[in-house]
């Protein structure tokens, strides 16, 4: 623990120098807000009567969540020691970090990919071990089993992978999980999994129970439309549950939190359908982008990815003076969410005259 320059307190000096999590800018009151991946539609009704009803919050909340875990264990086919629910499934990230990391330890993913990971590894004391992605915007699987050495505690698989869209296949994955140390822990991060339409790509349902060492992870916050409410999940070994549990920072998980989620299964075929339509939208937007000469990869995500490079702030610049605030990523490119079907068209002309092929 040493002082930094702006402050006689003792901090750990990675975490003084760790820029925080930051928002994007809001949207003009006549633009849109493109940024956070949300979902535009509003609550469903029944969603939002299930909230209304938990009206005793002089009470603590159920402290694991348990009428939450119950469904979900039915639902794939667990006891409901192998769920584990946290305030989003980055909470539950962090947990899983902090019970396998000591200082020095590893922990590997892919890049670029969720802005999330090197922060909560620096948290954690945990050096972070990028792997380049693929030209295609995809995870290099091979690359990243070579590069797993005897530090490495925790491997991170992002698929749909955030920000670029792009998935990871069954075989890609399976190929994969066969070179992986069986002691060491994989986290498949299915945030978006909801969005996905290539019947090849990895799907974590089908592999709880076959491996001794896979966490999968889901989230409420995309296509259930639950991010203001934090609540996701993980499915896995109880032991690395339990340590997860060890983890976290007690009574997370609210009362409104766990009815919402629970209303939210009851409704999911209404949800779900809504998701089909972002889903049909998202895959508009891109081949019209596509069509005006972006090399947008496939996405299964409720986001594309612009590759736009040394010019990713010039292009987010225009975007946001034409009332548009997306996600920038320097030096890499923009993600942008695909959100009201309004914001489409002046997405596409602002972005035609930015084209590399205009």
């Amino acid at each position: 623990m040493t002082a930094t320059p702006d402050s006689p307190l003792r901090l750990r000096p990675e975490i003084a120098a760790l820029p925080p999590y930051r928002q994007g800018r809001p949207a003009p009151a006549e633009g849109f807000k493109l940024s956070s991946n949300e979902n535009p539609f509003e609550p469903l009704p029944s969603v939002v009567d299930a909230v209304r009803n938990v009206a005793e919050f002089n009470r603590y909340p159920d402290a694991t969540a348990l009428s939450v875990r119950e469904r979900l264990a039915a639902r794939f086919g667990v006891t409901a020691d192998e769920v584990l629910v946290g305030t989003g499934s980055v909470a539950l990230i962090a947990q899983f970090f902090l019970a396998a990391c000591a200082p020095g330890d590893e922990v590997l993913y892919s890049w670029r990919s969720f802005e999330a990971y090197p922060g909560l590894a620096t948290v954690a004391g945990a050096v972070s071990v990028q792997v380049p992605n693929r030209p295609d915007h995809g995870h290099d699987l091979d690359a990243m089993a070579a590069a797993i050495t005897d530090r490495t505690r925790v491997v991170i698989v992002c698929s749909p992978n955030n920000p670029t869209g792009v998935v990871v296949t069954k075989a890609e994955f399976e190929a994969f999980m066969a070179k992986v140390p069986a002691d060491l822990i994989v986290l498949l991060d299915e945030a978006y999994a909801e969005f996905v339409t290539d019947p090849d790509a990895v799907d974590g349902r089908e592999l709880i129970g076959r491996y001794p060492n896979l966490i999968v992870l889901r989230t409420f916050s995309k296509a259930y439309g639950l991010a203001g409410l934090r609540i996701g999940y993980a499915i896995g070994p109880v032991a690395a549950l339990d340590a997860a549990r060890a983890t976290a920072i007690p009574l997370g998980v609210t009362g409104p939190a766990a009815s919402a989620a629970l209303a939210s299964l009851d409704a999911e075929a209404e949800l779900l359908e809504r998701v089909a339509v972002l889903a049909a939208r998202r895959d508009a937007f891109r081949d019209a982008l596509v069509a005006q000469g972006w090399p947008v990869p496939a996405s299964h995500g409720n986001f594309v990815w612009l590759p736009t490079g040394e010019r990713t702030a010039e292009v987010a610049e225009r975007l946001f003076e034409a009332g548009l605030v997306t996600r920038a990523f320097h030096p890499d490119g923009i993600r942008i969410s695909v959100a009201e079907e309004a914001a489409i068209e002046p997405l596409l002309a602002a972005l035609a005259p930015l084209a590399p092929t205009a």
